[in-house]
């Protein structure tokens, strides 16, 4: 009986293990080494003069207030596109709508990595090419241009991560009762006041979860950053994930890199904890 009692155990504790090996005890390290001037061989205990320097940093700031801007632009962006297709692809069930679906969601399962070789294809010889034929200046050198190529970051994001957005939006969408929707038609409501007062109501859950992952996608961005832009021109597009990382692999300042996560890391749980208390508050 006791044994029955507690089995339950016996599917726990190999999660809560490799959880606590994989993220808890890395993690707890990762803060200690931020208050130390570690090079990945050698350490020493310097207190808070890691963070100190890093508000100091204008290379640390610009890459902070370059994420911030990136998260606050693609986060608006992604969520009004994915939105749109949710409405899109559910006004009918047929191939068509079907087909869109897929062809949506498509680049979502397109690793970061190659997805930035593929844009920077485009936004380097097709646009190119583009320019060269209709001579329009607009689309010469996207990725040399610090304006233009966080603009292209910003393409990228949305393009990747608004089918799987999408998705949230048609599971909520779907789950608004038929007769609601067949009852205002026949009332006389027109198509824009069924989406503004039946079905957007009915969305509030569905924006609180498409917000807080979208937030965290984009505070996190590291691979479409690395394949696109490599952070230039001039570190001018190099977000906080490849700062951090650059500080810790390449100039092998780990403890100063480790800071600079915490930072992140801090940034980030406050603003979702912010973001998903305002969003329960207006569901309520």
């Amino acid at each position: 009986m006791l044994i029955k009692k507690h089995q339950y155990l016996a599917f726990i504790l190999p999660a809560v293990f490799f959880i606590l090996l994989i993220i808890v005890i890395p993690f707890l390290i990762g803060i200690y080494y931020s208050f130390t001037d570690s090079n990945g061989l050698r350490s020493s205990f310097i207190g808070w003069k890691n963070f100190e320097v890093l508000f100091q940093d204008s290379t640390f700031l610009q890459s902070f207030w370059l994420t911030v801007k990136f998260s606050f632009v693609s986060v608006i962006l992604i969520n009004l596109v994915g939105l749109v297709f949710a409405l899109i692809v559910t006004r009918h069930n047929n191939r068509l709508t079907k087909s869109l679906r897929t062809i949506f969601f498509m680049p979502n399962l397109i690793g970061g990595i190659l997805l930035g070789f593929i844009w920077q294809f485009i936004f380097t010889s097709a646009f190119q090419a583009i320019a060269a034929a209709f001579h329009l200046d607009f689309f010469k050198g996207w990725l040399s241009n610090s304006s233009t190529g966080f603009w292209g970051i910003v393409i990228l994001f949305v393009w990747q991560m608004s089918g799987y957005i999408m998705l949230i939006y048609i599971s909520f969408l779907n789950a608004i009762p038929k007769n609601t929707i067949q009852a205002a038609v026949l009332d006389g409501a027109k198509a824009t006041q069924i989406f503004f007062f039946i079905k957007l109501p009915q969305l509030a859950p569905a924006f609180t979860i498409s917000l807080f992952l979208t937030l965290a996608s984009s505070f996190k961005l590291y691979e479409q950053n690395l394949a696109l832009t490599n952070g230039g021109p001039y570190r001018s597009t190099e977000m906080i994930s490849m700062y951090i990382y650059n500080t810790a692999f390449v100039n092998f300042q780990q403890g100063y890199a480790q800071a600079a996560g915490i930072i992140l890391f801090l940034c980030v749980t406050i603003v979702s904890f912010i973001q998903l208390a305002l969003s329960r508050k207006r569901e309520g």
